[in-house]
């Protein structure tokens, strides 16, 4: 079978689609190749009708449904800008691991199970690249009592952690998560709080621009400890692990609310409030890292956020002396490791092998997590 895998990875932010065309080759997973990389922003339609679904709102079932047939196709032209770039031929890739983009999070709510909604359509990007796909890869760790998020510490396991050496890895998406690995193996956990996600929401909001590059508006701005505690204030951070969140919690509301607690908007500037944001997102990882990953000798970033200057050196600071590194230094580049996670997953499922880690979601115990959708196109007897 081949070893050649593709990841499709869209995540909170929705900055837009990473995809990577990867070659685990026999061996460790930190032997892997990654053989073409991709990003294709989000088409600007695209892009406000995802964050419009993370809300409730007028016929959302058959908005998801034609979102999903647009992101299969926008995932199918990633597909074949991969096989492009790496003059590769479709048949020498094993299945396609698509996440798919999350619109609900909400697991053990309601009736004790809840559940967690990632737009897709599998099956029509099967159709449309002639691939096996693995999606859904989620919604089993929630069925088995978990919180089906994060996914990436087995990976992050996986690839950067060390025999008899503790190991901390931090991604910097929409949202921040966390994982730790002792040194005896034992691997937990957990999204920190917000990263990207409020960031780019507010600057947004303020200057009309997606997202502050490498956070130099942030970093012209005054941290504000009145609204940072305003923000502190919010129990998630309290909580102990297992726990997950998204844009279900940390949006355009919760935001809000704290602005006006703090009264934010007759005091501060624009970009001190989005300094107060970097400064949230440093403070609590910082603290996660503290609580839960003191014995790491490193902190690797790795995501979206490690590109972002002013948020980096705030957490350089808060974790001194500790290193902070990006997860490139380690073998695999920032923009690349989720992408990855999801290739690897999906090359977990084909091998019959669980894919999460019960003590970072909670689950009753190991599960192999995905759903096959098989090649749109079988060759005829």
């Amino acid at each position: 079978m081949s070893t050649v895998f593709i990841g499709l990875m869209s995540g909170t932010s929705l900055d837009g689609i990473d995809g990577v065309l990867v070659d685990f080759r026999p061996g460790p997973a930190s032997a892997l190749q990654v053989l073409a990389h991709v990003h294709h922003d989000f088409q600007p339609e695209l892009r406000a009708e995802l964050a419009a679904l993370n809300r409730s709102g007028a016929d959302e079932i058959h908005r998801v449904a034609l979102a999903g047939n647009a992101l299969a196709r926008s995932y199918a032209d990633v597909v074949e800008s991969l096989l492009g770039d790496a003059s590769m031929a479709r048949e020498q890739v094993a299945a396609i691991g698509c996440h798919g983009q999350t619109v609900r999070h909400r697991p053990q709510e309601f009736d004790a199970t809840g559940y967690t909604v990632q737009v897709n359509a599998p099956a029509l990007l099967a159709e449309l690249c002639g691939l096996d796909v693995i999606a859904d890869f989620r919604s089993r760790d929630v069925a088995a009592g978990g919180q089906g998020a994060p996914l990436v510490p087995a990976f992050h396991r996986a690839l950067f952690a060390q025999a008899g050496l503790a190991a901390a890895v931090l991604n910097l998406g929409g949202i921040a998560n966390l994982s730790s690995v002792a040194a005896d193996g034992t691997t937990i956990g957990f999204d920190c709080g917000p990263a990207n996600g409020l960031l780019d929401l507010w600057c947004l909001a303020a200057t009309g621009r997606r997202f502050d590059a490498e956070g130099a508006w942030a970093a012209t701005g005054i941290v504000d400890h009145r609204l940072l505690g305003a923000m502190l204030a919010e129990p998630f951070f309290a909580l102990p692990p297992p726990k997950s969140t998204g844009r279900d919690l940390f949006n355009t509301e919760w935001l809000e609310a704290r602005l006006v607690t703090a009264d934010a908007r007759q005091r501060l500037r624009d970009e001190d409030i989005q300094a107060t944001l970097a400064e949230l997102t440093a403070t609590t990882c910082a603290a996660a890292f503290r609580l839960h990953a003191a014995q790491a000798p490193e902190l690797i970033v790795c995501g979206g956020g490690a590109f972002n200057a002013d948020l980096t050196t705030r957490l350089r600071l808060a974790l001194a002396p500790t290193p902070v590194i990006e997860s490139g230094a380690r073998g695999l580049p920032a923009d690349q490791v989720e992408a990855c996670a999801f290739a690897w997953l999906a090359r977990a499922f084909t091998r019959r092998e669980p894919g999460n880690i019960a003590s970072v979601t909670g689950a009753a115990g190991p599960r192999i997590l995905g759903a096959l959708y098989p090649a749109g196109r079988i060759a005829q007897a």
